[in-house]
């Protein structure tokens, strides 16, 4: 059995903005040994809804129970059970402030069988790279396709629709659900890592340099090259940049489990 260990880390920068509305972490479940959460919230106007979904997260994944091998539909339900919650605090919470708050949502789990199950909502993205090459990462087309069929807008329309992504998708929206997309992957082994990350740091990179940079350098070596580069190219007009790195690599030990220790 190929077995490997958790390198992960998380860094934030406020930009060029007057506060820090992204929130970020890394959880370990109480009733899920081996099992580890990343997640990831872009707060738009103000940061009390990405803490209501670091907050909740925290209290879903610590009543995650995951049995012997669960499957990984079961996983990305409890994705959907994440924002699910949070949505309908935050449209509970602006009943009495009077105030609607909204968020985006990443959220990536890894498991002790190899397997990686990921959703997402809103425009922070997750990135799955392997042997030093981008594989995988989150996008609209799937909302696009939701838009067309239940929304019956035209395919063109859909996917210039500005509103689409910041405003519509998005938690806390008292007007419509947010639309949660899930994929997954199994049979991780050292070389796969994974970079969930907002729009402030996303948007000054190619998948192949984040590719690049992910394959070279350890979590807080990778972290800090991005935001240097991304406050560089954003010319002083950056906005809020926040990351969640995870790497596997080669356990440094025979007989180490699936699912080491997050260093």
């Amino acid at each position: 059995m190929t077995t490997y260990k958790i390198e992960a880390g998380t860094a934030q920068h406020i930009g060029n903005r007057p506060q820090q509305n992204d929130r970020v972490a890394l959880l370990t479940g109480a009733r899920a040994p081996g099992y580890v959460l990343a997640v990831l919230s872009d707060g738009l106007a103000g940061s009390s809804g990405s803490d209501q979904v670091l907050h909740t997260a925290r209290q879903v994944f610590d009543e995650f129970k995951p049995g012997d091998h669960p499957s990984l539909e079961r996983l990305g339900q409890l994705l959907r059970e994440i924002v699910g919650e949070t949505h309908l605090v935050m449209k509970m919470n602006a009943v009495t402030t009077q105030v609607e708050a909204h968020a985006s949502f990443v959220g990536l789990v890894l498991t002790p069988h190899g397997e990686a199950v990921w959703g997402h909502v809103g425009d922070s993205r997750l990135y799955r790279f392997q042997d030093g090459k981008c594989v995988a990462r989150t996008n609209d087309t799937a909302y696009i396709d939701h838009l067309v069929a239940s929304d019956k807008l035209p395919e063109d329309a859909a996917r210039n629709h500005r509103k689409s992504k910041l405003l519509l998708n998005v938690l806390g929206n008292s007007r419509k659900d947010p639309f949660v997309t899930i994929d997954s992957h199994a049979g991780l082994a050292p070389g796969d890592s994974f970079l969930l990350a907002t729009d402030g740091l996303w948007h000054f990179f190619t998948d192949a340099e984040l590719a690049a940079v992910m394959a070279k350098a350890t979590p807080r070596q990778a972290s800090e090259m991005l935001i240097s580069k991304a406050g560089e190219r954003s010319q002083g007009k950056g906005g809020n940049c926040t990351m969640a790195i995870v790497k596997l690599v080669k356990a440094a030990q025979e007989g180490m489990g699936r699912v080491g220790r997050i260093v």
